[in-house]
């Protein structure tokens, strides 16, 4: 079943790296955060839905750009620790997901990350301060392909890119292949996925802002190979952290790895 399932999606195209959920499970209120509700309008007017969670006093800002499946409600606890360590953060749901309109693309979501770039870097609190991104799986691969064509830069401190593959084709290619039904075709229908948009050609275009690679060894839906080969592919400065032991997205949900995060930022600071 999950074979055919996996070879229908695939057959269908690049709008399989895209799985919205409507609804919400949960809202920063509900475990004790204060934010605020954020609607934005993007470029070609679709509406978008965000959280805004401000720190209590604050060291800078995060934009969370989370993963491929669900909404910002399943993906909140990725982020819900870094107001108390002094970084407001503003969570953005991709047109489609939770209360935003539209439908997800690759294209539409570029329009999304900079109406949420822009607003968090207008911010009276974060306006003289500069930002960081942080993308996890999908949210990473848009987050590199967004930073290596904008006028950004010089406005963001960092960039934390959390468990992405490498290019769209070479992910699918690798889950069809781990299925038995579907290996002898892995090739064909990979092929139906976009050669665009690749994290891995956009990744030296980040320079000259600092770039945290983050991965998992045991992540069995990314294998961290494909951050190794980012790693490879950026320029300086960068640095890579593989954690032993962690599975997908959650290389930094351990006290320490926190811990280092935040280091980590500081030392962008400075």
């Amino acid at each position: 079943m999950l074979a055919l399932l996996c070879c229908t999606l695939l057959a269908g195209c690049t709008s399989v790296f895209f799985q919205p959920m409507k609804a919400w499970v949960r809202t920063p209120e509900s475990i004790g955060l204060s934010y605020e509700d954020v609607t934005l309008t993007a470029a070609d007017g679709t509406r978008l839905s965000a959280w805004y969670l401000p720190a209590p006093s604050s060291r800078g800002a995060v934009l969370f750009l989370h993963g491929n499946a669900q909404n910002i409600s399943t993906h909140l606890a990725s982020v819900a620790w870094l107001p108390a360590q002094g970084y407001s953060v503003l969570l953005l749901d991709y047109r489609g997901y939770g209360r935003s309109e539209g439908a997800p693309s690759i294209a539409g979501s570029m329009l999304d990350i900079d109406v949420a770039l822009r607003f968090l870097l207008q911010r009276p609190e974060t306006r003289s301060r500069r930002v960081f991104v942080f993308g996890q799986s999908l949210g990473g691969a848009l987050a590199l392909n967004y930073i290596a064509g904008c006028n950004c830069k010089p406005q963001l401190q960092g960039v934390i890119i959390d468990s992405t593959f490498t290019r769209y084709r070479a992910i699918a290619r690798e889950k069809l292949q781990s299925l038995w039904l579907t290996w002898p075709l892995s090739w064909s229908l990979s092929l139906t996925v976009t050669g665009d948009d690749n994290p891995i050609d956009a990744i030296g275009h980040v320079s000259p802002v600092p770039l945290l690679l983050v991965h998992g060894d045991a992540d069995r839906v990314i294998p961290v190979h494909h951050s190794q080969q980012l790693y490879e592919a950026a320029r300086d400065p960068k640095t890579f952290w593989r954690v032993p032991d962690a599975d997908h997205i959650l290389a930094l949900t351990s006290p320490q790895r926190r811990r280092d995060l935040v280091q980590w930022m500081g030392e962008q600071q400075q």
